[in-house]
């Protein structure tokens, strides 16, 4: 029986997905009796459904957005722009680093669906980490990733109108929502969305009741409410990276808003620091461990200098501002977004131990003592971040925080 696709929005499942890709000529008709399909999502906001010819391998991925929040259900409504909104942000993305993105084959707003490139061949950059894996351009990829697509959404280099434009664009506020709320709000107050072992509770009281830390948080969350800088990813932790040896793909922005422009790097930087934190209790042997910690930080310290270079080179060679050319100014700002990273940093780490949504770095690990050891230690890091945000200055001293953790 055939199954045509409504012209108004439904979920789709795995028979009428399969109309949805027909058109697209991807695969040929004599494939298309014989394809494969597979929901493989596990995410909280969406439907993924894997589509594939057995035989040749040609493969596709379908992300449909849903009108609530998977994990939660139909009571924590959402707007079915954000489909809209993740595929523009990939293409936009692709103008830049066509290479560290999948490709967009086609895209609906009004099923809310993305098709894109199938990325079975690399894994979640978390769960390889976990698994003790490294991954030799990383580092590169992500700098160049962040620092590109900064630069090139910027006031920097954007014509105004098309700036705000651009802005417009991707004015995505019930996602922006979602942060504030999980990694600004409720993780600072004794909100019923946190989610912590009672054996931590005197460590979480400690932070809702530290003036100097809500204070630092408070101007954090206003600068990530009111600073348009450049178009954010919004969500790049290392489960919105897909990795094999060779290849980095960015996956997931429907987060992607304009926003500032420390806030994509911090949140790569807090979940390598979790990761780090973590091996003491995932690693087998001692020497595995501190091969991997140190490939870690290592990471983290080469992914600022290679954010750093391609902006400079890209300032200095593309840049429309009329400063452009004033001593000081690049430098201004790469040190202020720097210095705001760290401190956005610290909140991700500590909403990623107590909030809504962990990290399985740190919930996987097998014996309960262990875990809640490590879970202490990761809210006196991301607390000291937070509170020391202006005191570190360079990527050295904070891998050295990060190392004394």
């Amino acid at each position: 029986m055939s199954v045509q696709v409504k012209p108004t929005y439904e979920p789709l499942n795995e028979l009428t997905v399969l109309e949805v890709v027909k058109p697209l000529d991807f695969f040929d008709e004599a494939e298309q009796n014989s394809l494969s399909v597979k929901e493989i999502g596990d995410g909280n906001l969406n439907l993924v459904f894997h589509i594939e010819n057995p035989d040749s391998k040609k493969a596709l991925i379908v992300k449909q957005a849903l009108p609530y929040a998977k994990v939660v259900g139909e009571s924590w409504p959402l707007t079915l722009d954000r489909a809209r909104i993740e595929s523009e942000a990939l293409l936009k993305e692709a103008e830049s680093v066509p290479h560290l993105v999948p490709k967009v084959y086609y895209s609906d707003s009004t099923l809310a669906v993305t098709v894109m490139e199938d990325l079975s061949d690399h894994v979640i950059l978390r769960k390889g980490l976990i698994e003790g894996q490294t991954y030799p351009t990383l580092a590169e990829d992500i700098g160049t990733f962040a620092a590109k697509t900064a630069f090139y959404s910027s006031d920097f280099y954007l014509h105004p109108f098309e700036k705000k434009e651009q802005v417009g664009r991707f004015s995505n506020p019930e996602l922006c929502k979602i942060t504030e709320d999980l990694v600004f709000t409720d993780p600072f107050f004794n909100h019923d969305t946190n989610d912590f072992p009672d054996e931590l509770q005197n460590e979480v009281e400690k932070i809702w009741n530290d003036k100097e830390l809500l204070k630092e948080v408070a101007q954090l969350r206003f600068s990530f409410l009111t600073k348009a800088e450049i178009l954010l990813h919004g969500d790049l932790h290392s489960g919105s990276i897909f990795v094999k040896n060779n290849s980095t793909k960015v996956i997931d922005p429907e987060f992607a808003f304009y926003g500032p422009a420390g806030f994509d790097i911090a949140h790569f930087i807090a979940n390598l620091a979790l990761n780090h934190l973590s091996q003491n209790a995932h690693a087998k042997e001692p020497f595995n461990r501190e091969s991997l910690q140190s490939y870690l930080l290592q990471t983290i310290e080469k992914t600022w200098n290679t954010y750093s270079e391609t902006f400079t080179q890209l300032w200095n060679e593309k840049a429309t501002d009329p400063f452009a050319k004033t001593e000081g100014v690049l430098e201004n700002f790469l040190q202020k977004t720097f210095q705001e990273a760290i401190g956005y940093a610290g909140c991700e780490i500590i909403r990623r131990t107590i909030g809504l949504a962990h990290v399985a770095d740190l919930d996987t690990i097998p014996q309960k003592e262990v875990e809640l050891f490590y879970k202490k230690k990761a809210l006196e890091l991301g607390s000291a971040l937070i509170k020391n945000q202006s005191k570190i200055t360079n990527i050295t001293e904070l891998t050295d925080w990060i190392r004394g953790a």
